[in-house]
């Protein structure tokens, strides 16, 4: 059955697919940034504390305020539906617990005793959207008086001027401590901000993100969120099922220049590829 066969209008058969697109995309972030940090918490340390900095500020800057939004723009149409009533008080009530875990990960002593944490929060988020993926949006995209599209766009809105979030503060664009996304100092000082412990510090060891378990809807993003995880100075190490060619030319459409490649297996089982971040 096709998308369109699921909605009652063209408009909302496409609103259909980029909202599932968008869950694909914060799920595999979620993903890609939790895998490095469970990796690291093992190999160094130091490096951590960066990642689970950089997960926290994840939270704050994209899963929260997508939450909110849902709270403020979409559930409250698909609330008004008899069927699906029940199912929206149950996923605010998700709602809730992802917001504490994400406190919980905050308050956090440190790397080691937010991982669990961490884990947990992605196996609640990633099931929380699959509801939503698999009854909440259908259902709203086949009510005739309800336009799927016009409540996305009203999502979108709120998002982009932060009206659902912190009493309408803009959200940063900046990573924790100065970093943007790519892991670059926006405070002007350069370097690595002492993760990769240059300066003559040992060289630690590398992290590794194995996407053969993640699931293939979500890989491409989990390895962009793993790569907005590691700071400039440093590596990871990539282990994909196959030659990672495409995903490769579209790490470097998103980030021109910034990774060199390293083959350190090809095959036939595994391929893997050093990423550092120049």
């Amino acid at each position: 059955m096709s998308m369109l066969t699921l909605a009652s209008a063209p408009e909302d058969a496409a609103a259909l697919e980029r909202a599932e697109a968008h869950h694909a995309r914060l799920a595999g972030e979620l993903a890609g940034r939790v895998t490095m940090l469970l990796t690291a918490v093992d190999r160094d340390p130091v490096a951590a504390e960066r990642i689970h900095a950089g997960l926290v500020a994840f939270c704050d800057r994209s899963l929260l305020p997508h939450a909110a939004v849902e709270e403020a723009a979409l559930y409250p149409a698909a609330h008004r539906l008899p069927e699906a009533r029940l199912l929206i008080e149950s996923l605010v009530g998700e709602h809730r617990c992802l917001t504490a875990l994400v406190d919980a990960l905050r308050s956090a002593p440190g790397p080691a005793g937010a991982a669990a944490d961490a884990r947990a929060l992605q196996v609640l988020f990633e099931e929380h959207v699959a509801k939503e993926n698999g009854l909440v949006l259908p259902l709203l995209a086949m009510t005739p008086d309800v336009s799927l599209a016009s409540l996305l766009a009203d999502m979108h809105h709120r998002l982009a001027d932060g009206t659902a979030v912190d009493g309408g503060a803009p959200q940063t664009q900046d990573d924790e401590e100065g970093h943007d996304m790519r892991g670059q100092r926006t405070d002007g000082t350069g370097g690595c901000g002492g993760v990769c412990g240059c300066g003559g510090a040992e060289e630690a060891a590398e992290p590794e993100l194995d996407v053969r378990e993640v699931p293939h809807s979500l890989r491409h993003a989990a390895v962009f969120g793993a790569l907005d995880a590691v700071p400039a100075g440093t590596a990871v190490i990539l282990v994909a099922p196959h030659d990672p060619l495409p995903l490769l030319a579209q790490i470097e459409q998103r980030s021109p220049g910034v990774f060199s490649v390293e083959y350190l297996e090809s095959g036939p089982e595994a391929w893997r590829l050093r990423l550092a971040h120049r």
